[in-house]
């Protein structure tokens, strides 16, 4: 059971200091844990947020991608929403944001070696929400 169309949050494109957020659902049924987000990409109007800046956060911590290979403690469930970020700069207004993600299903094995793994992809258009910080 796979639910691409439901992977990003309606509603939830926010802009902060040079960085996009949005927040994602799992398209799975079960939870699973931080190792088996093998990675993800996140794009605004066609153009991606560069790799190297990209950030999953997940039960109030934030990760990189290199971070959660091998991280189990923490768990992605169905009924929470993860938020996915990028250094990305947007002008106010709507924006088609997209939403790559590449997870490993541990408990499916389909060789002797080898576990489910999944492509998944959702688009959506959205209006930004910029967010400035509070000055003290």
């Amino acid at each position: 059971m796979v639910i691409p169309d439901r992977i990003i949050e309606q509603g939830t494109l926010t802009a902060r200091e040079g960085r996009v957020s949005v927040e994602v659902r799992l398209p799975w049924y079960r939870a699973l844990p931080a190792s088996c987000i093998s990675g993800a990409k996140l794009a605004v109007d066609g153009v991606e947020a560069p790799a190297e800046s990209l950030r999953w956060e997940m039960n109030g911590e934030e990760f990189t991608f290199v971070e959660m290979k091998t991280n189990t403690s923490e768990w992605w469930f169905p009924t929470d929403s993860a938020v996915l970020s990028g250094d990305f700069s947007v002008d106010a207004g709507e924006h088609e944001v997209r939403v790559d993600l590449e997870l490993f299903i541990p408990y499916i094995i389909i060789a002797d070696d080898q576990v489910l793994h999944i492509e998944e992809h959702d688009t959506k258009t959205m209006t930004v929400r910029q967010v400035e910080e509070a000055r003290a």
